[in-house]
């Protein structure tokens, strides 16, 4: 639940989802309302593998609209085979992963290399010493370019 996850009241919880309701909204991403989280680590593992059979966008794009507009559980394995299949991989190596845990240790140093950077939300922009966090719209993804000496194209 996410009072039990932020600790705290769910009137906090409601004024926390409206905000990304409102930012989702605003930048035009699907989004559903949701009492609950759940743990994303076996759909980090498969995005690894996707990224490797080069479909890693499409596995991404689907978890997320999954997740996010969905409301589906990314710890289940038949909601990830679901996408899995959904993205064009295929499912039989998929399971494989998932039972091997192939990619567990990539993902945990990836993990370890977000808590060295002060990293705790996805998603997270960073260029030089700057950093934004959450989904941006284009204005503030421009203005962290731009702090970072790049030229604006013409």
């Amino acid at each position: 639940m996410l009072e039990n996850l932020f600790r705290t009241s769910p009137e906090k919880i409601a004024g926390m989802i409206e905000h990304l309701r409102r930012t989702a909204e605003d930048l035009g991403l699907p989004f559903t309302a949701r009492t609950r989280t759940y743990n994303s680590r076996l759909a980090q593992e498969l995005g690894l593998w996707a990224s490797d059979k080069g479909r890693g966008d499409a596995f991404h794009t689907a978890a997320f609209k999954a997740y996010f507009a969905g409301g589906l559980n990314l710890a289940k394995h038949q909601v990830l085979l679901d996408l899995v299949r959904d993205t064009g991989l295929p499912v039989d190596e998929a399971e494989e992963i998932l039972s091997g845990r192939t990619y567990a240790e990539t993902v945990d140093k990836d993990w370890a290399e977000s808590r060295v950077r002060g990293i705790t939300a996805v998603p997270t922009f960073i260029m030089g010493q700057h950093k934004l966090v959450g989904a941006q719209n284009y204005e503030s993804l421009a203005e962290l370019v731009s702090l970072n000496g790049v030229a604006r194209r013409k």
